[in-house]
């Protein structure tokens, strides 16, 4: 009896684990069709959200399930499609904060076939500094290049007009607002004696006109008296820095003793080895030191008026015009160039490069000279100015 009870027993426990494996076997075939489905799919790394939350509590309890992470796959791009993504960039624009050297001077500029001024190898961090300063230096082709002897192009320089700094102190070209200095009887000065000849004297009177101008009648310390304006009178003084602008009118105290009239052009700074730039009423360039500089006393409300009409006073015109953004012609020594010597065009030979300058030394008689970079004595920048202009007056007439 009890072995019937028994046998009985174990039957039905015998049916119930086939019910129990039928079941796992159907539910493990329809979690296998969810996975099948879910390969099929193009989001991999998207878990499925379908499953019930008993059919979750089994697959975590059950040692056959699999559990599924999300995993993210990383490829990196190969380097022409990075550089087809990048948008393209005007090749004549550079920061010059950005070149191969940190130097400032053009000393250390090398005209090159391979430069390194690409603006794809530039940091994020220089690439938003060059948009936030707006176009500071631009690099131009001259027009032309020119032929040697032997009927060899030779390069053409590049042309840059690049901002001379940023600082206002050092780019300033107004008159500061200052209280005028006194100009009295017996007060020594320098006074005009020839155009480009300015001498020591004492103001011995002060002449008013009928009209309200004043004169002053200077005696010099080598002979003579002259009856001047107060623009043809300099303070026998040091100026003070604070005084002095691009535009200012000057008096140089030149290396053989005489006094020459000119403008003043730059400002100390990095770029010129803390110097004044000054252009001289003959266009010749001069780097000088405070204690040279000495201010006209009354100049006038348009310093170029005092300026006979010419190339020069075109020139400087222009100069003032651009300032400060000047164009310069980029030369490294050992370079051939044509600059106007006595009324043509000389062949040269650059031998020294100083910072806004050059020297040169003509080939046909060996004659030494410094040349202002943006002259326009120097034949690629004088053709340069002419196409910038009929450029310019193209756009007024359109």
């Amino acid at each position: 009896m009890e072995v019937d009870e028994m046998e009985t027993k174990m039957s039905v426990l015998q049916k119930f684990g086939e019910r129990v494996e039928n079941k796992r076997k159907t539910e493990s075939d329809e979690e296998r069709e969810d996975d099948e489905n879910m390969s099929d799919s193009p989001c991999e790394s998207v878990p499925s959200t379908s499953e019930t939350p008993r059919k979750r509590t089994q697959l975590e309890d059950g040692c056959d399930s699999l559990i599924k992470k999300a995993v993210v796959v990383l490829t990196r791009l190969p380097e022409y499609k990075i550089s087809a993504l990048r948008p393209p960039t005007p090749q004549q624009f550079y920061s010059e904060d950005e070149s191969v050297s940190s130097s400032d001077s053009d000393m250390q500029w090398e005209p090159d076939g391979d430069s390194s001024d690409s603006d794809f190898s530039l940091s994020k961090k220089k690439q938003k500094a060059a948009k936030a300063t707006k176009s500071d230096t631009t690099r131009t082709p001259a027009p032309q290049t020119s032929r040697n002897n032997n009927n060899v192009s030779e390069p053409a320089p590049v042309i840059v007009s690049s901002a001379f700094a940023y600082a206002s102190n050092e780019t300033t070209k107004v008159r500061p607002d200052l209280p005028e200095e006194e100009v009295k009887v017996d007060m020594m000065v320098l006074a005009k004696k020839k155009a480009m000849r300015w001498q020591r004297g004492k103001i011995v009177e002060i002449v008013t006109r009928e009209d309200g101008r004043l004169k002053y009648k200077v005696s010099f310390e080598e002979r003579g008296k002259s009856l001047v304006s107060g623009h043809h009178i300099a303070f026998d003084t040091t100026p003070k820095l604070e005084q002095l602008y691009v535009g200012a009118r000057v008096i140089i105290g030149c290396q053989d003793n005489k006094f020459r009239p000119g403008i003043m052009a730059e400002l100390p700074s990095r770029k010129n080895r803390l110097r004044f730039l000054v252009f001289l009423d003959d266009h010749v360039p001069l780097y000088v030191g405070l204690p040279s500089i000495h201010l006209v006393c009354r100049p006038l409300e348009n310093v170029l008026d005092d300026l006979l009409d010419g190339p020069h006073k075109y020139f400087m015109n222009q100069y003032l015009k651009d300032w400060p953004y000047p164009h310069l012609t980029q030369y490294s020594v050992g370079q051939s160039l044509n600059v106007e010597l006595n009324g043509s065009q000389q062949k040269c030979e650059v031998q020294v490069v100083d910072c806004s300058l050059v020297q040169v030394i003509f080939e046909e008689n060996q004659h030494k000279e410094w040349i202002y970079r943006g002259s326009t004595r120097i034949d690629h920048m004088a053709r340069f100015l002419n196409l910038k202009g009929m450029e310019g007056h193209n756009d007024d007439s359109d």
